[in-house]
């Protein structure tokens, strides 16, 4: 198992947002602490991959963790989900003990 993975949805979100704004095709998850449940996903485009950075790739888009929130996100798999409630990226974090209502924060 990778440390952690692009589902195709999430890969093909991030093209279609990144091609619309002329940037790399490459999504940063990272954790800031805060949140309802104690930390907090951010997800943002990045214009290239840092040294420290651990990537996941699904056709030719990137999704890079920076070392500090791997530890927190380590075997979890990012989601490009769309419902009634909207559309959004979602984390299934096998490491996290809870979560919150608005599927963004959680707690070791």
């Amino acid at each position: 198992m990778s440390d952690v993975e692009l589902t195709p949805s999430a890969a093909a979100r991030v093209a279609a947002i990144a091609g619309k704004q002329g940037k790399p095709a490459i999504l940063r998850l990272s954790v800031d602490g805060g949140g309802c449940a104690g930390f907090q996903y951010k997800f943002g485009l990045a214009d290239a991959v840092e040294g420290d950075d651990i990537v996941a790739e699904h056709d030719g888009v990137r999704l890079v963790v920076d070392a500090v929130s791997l530890d927190l996100v380590r075997g979890s798999a990012v989601d490009y989900v769309e419902n009634m409630g909207g559309a959004s990226f979602r984390v299934t974090n096998p490491n996290a003990a809870s979560g919150c209502g608005c599927g963004t924060s959680f707690s070791i």
